[in-house]
Formats: structure tokens, C-alpha cells, sequence
């Protein structure tokens, strides 16, 4: 049987082969403040989006192939959910399953906006998806408000490496 495992140690049984399902993690604005402040030489992608949203889901495929073709770069992507957190089991966890990602997924449970979206780029009006690349040793950081396509996102990347 294949089992998935998701957060709480929630447990399904499907198939007949056995696989490890990427962990989700539901987050406060604190880690994705530890992220924007760290020091190291690490290029951080976050992609802000939802299941819901479509652009959103057509271009995680582009993140997912950033991680696996950029991570001897010293690249990481994190996925940051606008999902609700009370959807993590029904919705959240399924979709990351589903697609098999490989990259850090994260489900942001701050419920006030406001009080955090400025502090991601003064330029955000909250939309999705979203997009923030940033290297603070290098003291470098761009952001979109847009769906990316995966060669605008290595053009972008190239001016952090």
C-alpha cells in the first residue's frame, strides 16, 4: 500500500507503494520574518498563493523546477499558502500530495493581513499570487505581484548568483 503521511501524523493508505509526503507546516509571520532577516548567503524564494487560485497553481510547477535545478546554488524556495489553516487536512495537504512537491510548504495562519503584508514589500496590495526573492547578504531582494513564468523567474535569479 502507499501511505502518505501528512502533518499530526494523519495517516492514509492508497495504492500499493510506500511514499513519504512533504511535510506542511503551519506558520506564523514570525518565520517568514526569520527568513527575511537572516544573514546567510542563501537566495530565499516565496511564493505567496492557494489552492484556489488558479495562476497560483498553474505556476508552481516553475518553483518546484527552481528547487530542484537551483538547490547546489544555494536557492530555496518556500510556498506560502494563503489558505486557511482549518483547511490543511482537507485541502492543503491533498494539493502538495497530489503534485508531489518538494519544496518547503508553509501555511501562513495570520489572520490580519495588514498587519503583515507591507512588511513583505511596500509595493503589495495583497493580491495573489506574489513573489519575493531575496538574498540579504547580498543585500538584494525583488518583488511580483504577478504569475511568473519559469524563465523569467531564472532571469531574476541569475542577478542573486
Amino acid at each position: 500500500m502507499r501511505k502518505i503521511i501528512g502533518v499530526c501524523g494523519i495517516v492514509l493508505f492508497i495504492g500499493l507503494q510506500s511514499v513519504q509526503a512533504q511535510e506542511v507546516t503551519v506558520v506564523k509571520w514570525k518565520e517568514i520574518q526569520d527568513i527575511l532577516s537572516q544573514s546567510s548567503d542563501t537566495t530565499f524564494v516565496i511564493n505567496f498563493w492557494a489552492t484556489w487560485c488558479k495562476p497560483c497553481v498553474t505556476e508552481i510547477p516553475y518553483f518546484e523546477e527552481v528547487q530542484r535545478n537551483f538547490k547546489d546554488k544555494n536557492v530555496k524556495v518556500v510556498l506560502v499558502s494563503m489558505d486557511f489553516a482549518k483547511d490543511l487536512t482537507t485541502r492543503v495537504i491533498p494539493f502538495v500530495n497530489k503534485r508531489q512537491l518538494i519544496s518547503k510548504v508553509w501555511v501562513l495562519n495570520e489572520p490580519d493581513a495588514n498587519s503583515w503584508i507591507d512588511k513583505v514589500s511596500a509595493e503589495w496590495s495583497g493580491a495573489i499570487p506574489a513573489t519575493l526573492i531575496v538574498n540579504n547578504q547580498k543585500k538584494k531582494k525583488v518583488f511580483f505581484e504577478q504569475k511568473l513564468e519559469y524563465d523569467r523567474l531564472v532571469k531574476e535569479l541569475s542577478d542573486f548568483l
